[in-house]
Formats: structure tokens, sequence, C-alpha cells
């Protein structure tokens, strides 16, 4: 009821889905910082390291999956460190709230159900509908982005778990099962005859859309 108007135009909330698309893109850059020390010998110990590393997936190169998804657990684990302490609520900077403008809070709230001293006109009203589209749009797409980084942040610990739980599971299978007996499994099960299958959505779906995004700690 008092997320009535989340569709409405707002750059307060323009912005809160800008930066959650842009927290969520992070993760790119600071890979390719990390590639960049690499390749600058910045430490020659990781450095060589991954060299190492890229010989042995180059040699073997059946390891590469289960290699990835032994090094999916391990960031799982690793931010066991930063796992929420407390229940997440409503956050302010999240949305933007202390930054602000009196201007932005006006235009706002300048809806049917909330007058204000701002007058507009029809195509005023038109570009703000498809402002609000885009608006949609991008935090729909910030979702979908947390939501995947959920599956390692902790911030839903039973989904976590499973996740990483799931993780190991497959590396475990990937390294003992050839991976041509894989290939064909995952084959003959995705062509499998429609009377073998169920109506209902996949469990791995109805499990990604129930993961936490920060959606719902925006004022």
């Amino acid at each position: 009821m008092l997320d009535a108007d989340s569709h409405s135009w707002s750059m307060r909330k323009s912005k809160a889905n800008w930066f959650r698309i842009v927290s969520v893109l992070a993760w790119a850059v600071g890979l390719a910082k990390w590639l960049d020390h690499i390749r600058r010998w910045r430490n020659p110990v990781t450095t060589v390291l991954v060299h190492v590393l890229y010989l042995v997936l180059v040699w073997y190169p059946d390891l590469i999956v289960p290699t990835a998804f032994l090094y999916i657990c391990l960031i799982g684990i690793w931010y066991y460190r930063f796992k929420p302490k407390i229940p997440a609520g409503m956050d302010v900077k999240l949305s933007q709230v202390d930054t602000v403008d009196p201007d932005e809070l006006d235009e706002e709230f300048d809806i049917p159900k909330f007058k204000t001293t701002r007058g507009h006109s029809g195509s005023y009203d038109r570009l703000r509908i498809l402002a609000a589209r885009v608006q949609t749009v991008l935090g729909d797409f910030a979702t979908q982005g947390e939501r995947i980084q959920a599956l390692v942040s902790w911030r839903d610990p039973r989904a976590t778990k499973l996740f990483i739980g799931v993780c190991f599971a497959i590396t475990i299978i990937l390294y003992v099962v050839p991976p041509k007996m894989v290939a064909v499994a995952l084959g003959f099960y995705f062509l499998r005859h429609p009377m073998f299958r169920d109506p209902m959505p996949p469990a791995s779906l109805s499990f990604f859309r129930r993961l936490p995004g920060l959606s719902d700690r925006l004022v």
C-alpha cells in the first residue's frame, strides 16, 4: 500500500537505480584492475601463480569448468566474513534521500494525488511516463544483478549455503566423472520427452526469483 506509486517518475529513484547498477557492475571493474595488476607484475608471486594456473588449464582443459565452480565456492566462503549481522531495513543512503534536492522532491510528488505549485503540460506528462518506464527497467536490471550477488553475499544465509553446497557437489562430480558423460547426460535431459517434463517453472528459476534484492530497502 505504501509503495503504490513506486513506478512513477522520480529523479531520486532514478539516481538510486543507477547507483545500484554501478554497484552490481563494480565486480567487473575490480576484475579488470586485478588483471591489469597481474600484467604489470605489481605482485610477482600472484603473477607467477596465475601463470602456473593458466598452464594447467591449457594442458588440461577438462579442469576449467570444475575449477570455476570451486572458485565460486571459495568466493562464497570468503564473503562469510562480511555476513550482515543485523536484519536489513530501509537504507537512506541507497535511496539517495540524504542527497535529494528540494526541486526533485517537488517533482517527485507532482502527481494527480499530490498537486503542487509546479505546472506541466501534456507533453511533459508523456515525457514523465517514458522516463518512469526507463526508471523501472533500470530497477529491474539492478534487481537481477543483486540477486546474482546475493548467491554469495550471505544476505540470505540459507540460499547461500544451498548454493555453495550445490557448487561444491558439481565440482566433485565434474572432477570424478568424465566430461563426455556429463555432456551426454545433460543433452539427454534437455531433449527428454514432454511426458517427463513438469509444466511448472523449474526449481532453479523459483530459487533465483526468491533471492533478496535491494529494491525492498528503497524509500
